[in-house]
């Protein structure tokens, strides 16, 4: 194995991996990622797809695409160009193998017919409800369907009368012939095929049959020639069963493995929970910035960088966990300082007006957009009579270790000139609305000739220049750590956070973030980091807040 990929280090996977390279039972490694096109992918996928193409890259392997488009009730042609969207904005790249299940349902076909001649399988009428019943519980072995001993000529004309369409939905099944009473649910005699008239997206109306994700999971590895099925740890009960059905048919057969899906505080992970959020209106869509899926994170500034780099952090395991998303966001705030340029902007401006700097004056510094890169890049950043600061820059009876501005008191405007507050201006309601200063012409570039210091130093903009922008900020989507903790008869929506978006509908940027790029990352000084939105467009500017400056995670990690 490759040492080069450090997502993909050693692990349970890879000692499995190695043994099978060794033992001779596989001389090459080939996965798969087999997402289901009925939602978008969330950053749980994205521990997946890492691990599936990250595992066979370092190999020297391939990997697939495969969308298990198995029930057409719930799948869209939207999903399925989402999906591969985000798997190319993660960096991989699954070349000329991209596959559907919904390929091979011609052989599910004939090998749901080869199974029944060997009596593997037959016919079943019982109804949903009936099944539920005749299958028993952890405690109570199943019974055996009045059907079961249907003779193999009987079920092979019922099967085929199921494919041609003259029965209603749900009133037959192909079931397995296995054990009513093993100890594993899976195994006692499970649906293979049902009854479904509806139109598919890649097959239109040409069966009104369709396998189970059981069935077609193991023989579309198979068909493709898949040597190491990679799953979450949900599918380990289901591996009996994998491993039956490719046995009794006698095809190629890869291996199942399990590992720990990816959970995380304030996150729900589930598809249908998700569609729930989008279709009820808690969010504006599945790329909703507060939302956990790859296009709503890339939607608010997450890089792809900072995901593999979590995936990698997090590692692989056999047990289930829940992680804190401050460890997320811990390893986003590393990624960012590195790439992010910092420029100046006002969320809640205040105007400052300078009266001994001349009405037509302007000016321009020259500051990095990385302070503590020699070889960082600059702009110009102008300057005028008139500029912005933070509103909460400003009090006007401060407390003791308050180091901003304040009456009478001396600040440094960032990489600009010193700055005293002369005058405060109220309206009528007694709410300050402007100030007034004066600034030291020798303290250009923020540095005082005679070697006076201040402790205060401020971002600012000039009013002239300004650009004007929306800034959407973004917090936790749910207020508790455990979104599923609600009292009895309660729904998780409840702990839906009312404050998990905030527009401020006024700030004011520097000029040169007119040209900011989609989702290019730029860290507001002093703020937090931002994005330009999708929604963005010259004169009506959009930022996404995708996190604030303060790291509690790392903070957390000191105090231990």
């Amino acid at each position: 194995m490759s040492e080069e990929n450090s997502a993909t280090r050693s692990n349970f996977i890879t000692d499995i991996i190695d043994e099978h390279l060794e033992n001779g039972r596989f001389d090459h490694v080939h996965t798969r990622f087999p997402p289901e096109p009925n939602g978008y992918l969330h950053i749980g996928h994205a521990k997946s797809i890492c691990l599936n193409f990250g595992i066979a890259e370092a190999y020297g392997g391939k990997t697939n695409l495969r969308f298990d488009d198995t029930n057409p009730t719930k799948e869209e042609v939207e999903y399925v160009e989402s999906i591969q969207e985000d798997i190319r904005w993660l960096g991989f790249d699954w070349e000329d193998r991209l596959f559907f299940a919904s390929d091979y349902f011609d052989a599910f076909y004939e090998y749901a017919i080869q199974l029944i001649k060997q009596d593997a399988a037959y016919v079943c009428d019982l109804s949903a409800d009936e099944l539920r019943q005749y299958r028993g519980t952890l405690t109570e072995p199943g019974k055996n369907s009045p059907y079961r001993d249907r003779s193999v000529e009987e079920n092979l004309d019922l099967f085929e009368r199921m494919k041609n369409g003259e029965f209603p939905d749900g009133s037959k099944t192909l079931r397995a012939r296995i054990d009513m009473s093993s100890p594993n649910l899976n195994m006692r005699d499970p649906v293979l095929y049902r009854i479904l008239h509806a139109d598919h997206h890649n097959t239109g109306d040409k069966w009104c049959i369709y396998p189970m994700y059981d069935y077609a999971h193991g023989l579309s590895d198979s068909l493709e020639h898949i040597t190491h099925s990679i799953c979450t740890l949900e599918f380990e009960d289901h591996r009996p069963l994998y491993d039956w059905i490719l046995d009794q048919l006698d095809v190629f057969h890869p291996q199942q493995i399990e590992f720990a899906r990816l959970n995380l505080t304030h996150t729900v992970m589930s598809k249908r929970k998700l569609l729930q959020l989008v279709r009820e209106g808690f969010v504006s869509g599945w790329d909703d910035p507060r939302m956990p899926t790859l296009s709503g994170m890339r939607r608010r500034g997450y890089t792809p960088q900072a995901i593999r780099n979590f995936v990698d952090v997090v590692g692989v395991s056999k047990a289930n966990s829940i992680v804190d998303v401050e460890l997320l966001e811990h390893v986003l705030r590393d990624d960012l300082n590195e790439r992010a340029r910092r420029v100046m902007a006002v969320l809640e401006p205040l105007r400052v007006i300078i009266d001994n700097y001349p009405e037509e004056q302007e000016e321009a510094f020259e500051i990095p957009y990385f302070p503590y890169q020699d070889d960082s890049p600059i702009r110009q950043v102008p300057f005028s009579k008139e500029i912005f600061i933070e509103r909460t820059d400003f009090m006007e009876d401060p407390p003791k270790k308050f180091y901003r501005l304040a009456p009478g008191r001396e600040v440094r405007l960032m990489n600009a000139y010193y700055i005293t507050c002369t005058e405060v201006v109220k309206d009528d309601d007694g709410n300050v609305v402007e100030l007034h200063a004066e600034y030291d012409p020798e303290s250009r570039g923020g540095m005082s000739p005679d070697g006076r210091k201040v402790r205060g130093t401020l971002h600012w903009v000039s009013a002239r220049h300004a650009l004007s922008a929306e800034l959407r900020l973004y917090d936790y989507l749910f207020s508790k750590a455990d979104p599923y903790e609600v009292p009895e008869g309660g729904d998780f929506t409840d702990n839906v956070n009312p404050e998990s978006l905030q527009v401020l509908s006024d700030a004011k940027l520097e000029p040169s973030l007119k040209e900011a790029g989609v989702y290019e990352p730029f860290q507001f000084m002093r703020q937090g980091y931002f994005c330009a939105d999708a929604d963005s467009a010259p004169g009506a500017l959009i930022f996404n807040r995708t996190i604030s400056l303060v790291d509690t995670w790392a903070k957390m990690q000191r105090g231990n």
